[in-house]
């Protein structure tokens, strides 16, 4: 039988309950997130099928043509939708533009985290009756409560009003399910994380990579209390996450040396790595699978590439791109911001400036500005060549959370001020040999719009400092309605949710 051999967080390639006759080793799940049967759970094989499953949905952050780096790029103020066209990707353009409203929401995004929602609590009602090693078990439990966590997180942030399940609830009874207090789902995240955390490894060994530590579940926690405005107490897990700024801290984590070493697609899990979303090849997703759950490409990498791309030197230096769809398009604004910045070249692809220049063509997108993201710009050398389609098989990893985003969310946290706050800001720009510059909330705010260019964090970042519609008023952002987002209208057909206000 052939072996493929991959990272744990390869997730997708999870059983149903034919695991057992498989003729693969890797394994594949049912795409509504409801195989799992009631006599399923009976050994710590099928416990562990079940937890591998409960991770999938973390690849939301990169996966599948709904992804929210490249969603959440579209609304912030650095980036356009772009595309091929003012309807191309409709919820990217939605969001753009300000005109998204709830039939055009595109509905994975509130289905999805709650599908992973749904297999954590499914692995939590389940676990205290299988019969495994008891240390297994409770390392399998904190994992759990720290996905439901995250899932929660995400659904909390964006949506604001969401229902909280903490246990599996049959389809029947979802007709009657009602949202909870946003207070009360953030309270029940803080008790998941801070329940999961004693129980999570420190550091992973190499077989492992991918799962929850116990420093990426307190970087999760010092978000959550962030986004609430509770700064003292995110102050403190982000301290225990990052430890002497510029040093190596209590988990392994260290910035590395070179900037561009964090896009360098072979440099998986490395030291700045704290949640970290696996992609591969291995999949060989196509058309007809695109965005499933055995989907498990990068889709960044396709979405932002510039289209019709052709290196006219092929021996002048530039990399030889593959053509993608040229969404999220670069504003003039971050590139003006950006152009004498040591993170300029590993983060923009200027190909206004290499086509003037007459070594490069590429086919102007919609909205194109001549500016794409180079973090995740496809390479002809990482083309996939095997079976499936080639345009959904990049396997360059994605950071949910890496050391110096937990760094200036530190120093953000401490008010952006007093010798620590000084110290996050100052390791972050001297890996990147920038002179200090004294801390502020501004100065971080700043500093986090050009580290993390294209990450899908900034407009989190303008939202909590109240900026929203100040930078994207000329974008038609609607102040008091567009701070979160509409529930998918189909979502609210005969349920008892209610539309959030104004939509």
């Amino acid at each position: 039988m052939k072996k493929i051999k991959y990272m744990f967080p390869v997730l997708s390639f999870i059983v149903l309950v034919t695991i057992l006759s498989c003729s693969e080793d890797y394994l594949t799940v049912e795409p509504k997130g409801t195989f799992l049967t009631d006599n399923y759970y009976s050994n710590a094989d099928e416990a562990f099928a079940g937890l591998v499953a409960a991770y999938d949905y973390l690849r939301k952050n990169s996966g599948g043509f709904e992804n929210m780096v490249t969603f959440m790029n579209a609304g912030s103020d650095d980036f356009y939708a772009g595309g091929g066209g003012s309807t191309d990707g409709m919820q990217l353009q939605i969001f753009s533009d300000y005109t998204i409203n709830a039939i055009a929401m595109a509905p994975s995004f509130w289905t999805d985290q709650f599908r992973g929602v749904y297999r954590t609590n499914l692995m939590i009602q389940k676990l205290p009756d299988i019969p495994m090693d008891e240390a297994v078990k409770t390392r399998y439990m904190a994992e759990s409560k720290a996905l439901r966590a995250y899932y929660n997180f995400i659904l909390v942030r964006m949506f604001k009003n969401i229902p909280l399940f903490t246990e599996p609830v049959n389809p029947s009874e979802m007709y009657n399910v009602v949202q909870a207090a946003p207070e009360d789902t953030y309270a029940q995240i803080e008790a998941d994380l801070i329940e999961a955390i004693p129980s999570l490894p420190s550091i992973l060994p190499n077989s492992e990579l991918g799962r929850l530590t116990k420093g990426a579940a307190q970087a999760i926690l010092g978000k959550v209390y962030l986004e609430q405005g509770k700064n003292s107490l995110a102050a403190t897990q982000f301290a225990e996450v990052n430890g002497t700024p510029g040093l190596t801290n209590q988990y392994g984590n260290k910035l590395l040396a070179n900037f561009a070493d964090l896009w360098v697609i072979d440099n998986k899990f490395n030291t700045e790595s704290i949640l970290e979303i696996s992609h591969t090849n291995l999949s060989l997703s196509g058309w007809g699978n695109w965005g499933a759950d055995n989907d498990e490409g990068n889709m960044i990498c396709t979405m932002v590439g510039p289209r019709g791309y052709v290196d006219l030197d092929p021996n002048d230096g530039v990399p030889a791109y593959s053509s993608g769809w040229s969404f999220n398009p670069i504003l003039p604004g971050l590139y003006d911001l950006m152009k004498d910045d040591p993170r300029f070249e590993a983060t923009i692809l200027d190909c206004k400036t290499l086509e003037a220049e007459g070594r490069i063509s590429y086919a102007k997108g919609y909205l194109d500005t001549g500016y794409f993201l180079n973090k995740y710009a496809p390479l002809v050398s990482e083309e996939h060549t095997g079976a499936g389609d080639m345009w959904l098989n990049h396997r360059q990893n994605s950071y949910a959370i890496r050391l110096a985003d937990t760094y200036l969310l530190e120093a953000e946290a401490l008010g952006g001020s007093g010798a620590r706050a000084q110290a996050l800001l100052d390791a972050v720009r001297a890996r990147v040999g920038l002179p200090s510059v004294p801390a502020s909330l501004d100065a971080i705010l700043n500093e986090r719009r050009i580290e993390l260019a294209g990450e899908g964090h900034r407009w989190f970042d303008l939202r909590r400092r109240g900026l929203l519609a100040t930078k994207l008023a000329d974008r038609g952002f609607k102040a008091g309605t567009n701070e979160i987002f509409p529930i998918p209208y189909k979502e609210l057909e005969n349920s008892k949710l209610v539309q959030n206000p104004n939509y």
